[in-house]
């Protein structure tokens, strides 16, 4: 079991940044992939990124790529997601997300495919 909790969420003007991070215990935090993913009301969980185990590769989702960032610290049990240069459209509940290195590379962009949650943290942007 691995228990997620998000934070760095908030309220920020547009053109701004946010930093967020997802603290994990339970687990040794390498042994899994990350993922970001948000949901604003009335639309699907989307992809925002993910990172490998080892932080040897990330994804990022189109509209994020350039103004997204997505690291890890396994040493701190801690995953982030720099945001910077937000949009209204960034407005949403973002959660982390976490699923076993076994299952590779394929499918990580979908939520399904990730076994554990954290709550989310709310972020709007303001225009």
């Amino acid at each position: 079991q691995v228990q997620l909790v998000e934070s760095g969420g908030g309220l920020v003007q547009a053109g701004g940044s946010l930093r967020l991070s997802c603290a994990a215990s339970g687990r040794t935090l390498s042994s899994y992939r990350m993922g970001w993913f948000r949901q604003a009301p009335g639309k699907d969980r989307e992809f925002v990124a993910t990172i490998s185990g080892s932080a040897n590769n990330e994804y990022y989702a189109d509209s994020m790529k350039g103004r997204f960032t997505i690291s890890r610290d396994n040493a701190k049990n801690t995953v982030y997601l720099q945001m910077n240069v937000l949009k209204p459209e960034d407005t949403a509940v973002y959660y982390c997300a976490a699923r076993s290195n076994f299952k590779g590379d394929a499918g990580s962009v979908y939520p399904g495919s990730y076994d554990y949650w954290g709550p989310g943290t709310q972020v709007t942007v303001s225009s």
